[in-house]
């Protein structure tokens, strides 16, 4: 199998095989790549960059992003809480707009100040 690493810019084709319990791995040019792919097999998570809605009248949506990297496969279930959510403006980017979301430890944050 081949996955291509997405960690830093040389996005390393890394060939990954199964030898019972062990992995061989092969193409990674540094070692996050074998991280990347050890986590990809086990426990994927991504960051998540959207937007929500908000009450200004002059920015109806702002752009969010998580503070850190969620589980793959609750990427669906975040999106349903962010799209029943609404941020109070004035917000400041950096601020939290949801706290732990879904218990995943991570923060949704604005990514922009909004005043009006």
């Amino acid at each position: 199998m081949n996955i291509v690493c997405i960690v830093c810019p040389n996005g390393c084709c890394i060939e990954v095989n199964r030898n019972g319990d062990q992995l061989e791995m092969s193409g990674n040019l540094c070692e996050r790549g074998r991280k990347f792919v050890e986590a990809e097999l086990t426990n994927p998570t991504r960051s998540l960059t959207t937007t929500m809605r908000s009450n200004s009248e002059i920015m109806p949506v702002i752009p969010v992003r998580t503070d850190g990297e969620i589980p793959k496969d609750m990427m669906f279930d975040v999106m349903a809480v962010i799209n029943q959510g609404c941020v109070k403006v004035p917000v400041k980017c950096g601020d939290i707009v949801v706290k732990d979301i879904l218990g995943t430890g991570c923060n949704m944050i604005a990514t922009c100040s909004v005043n009006i």
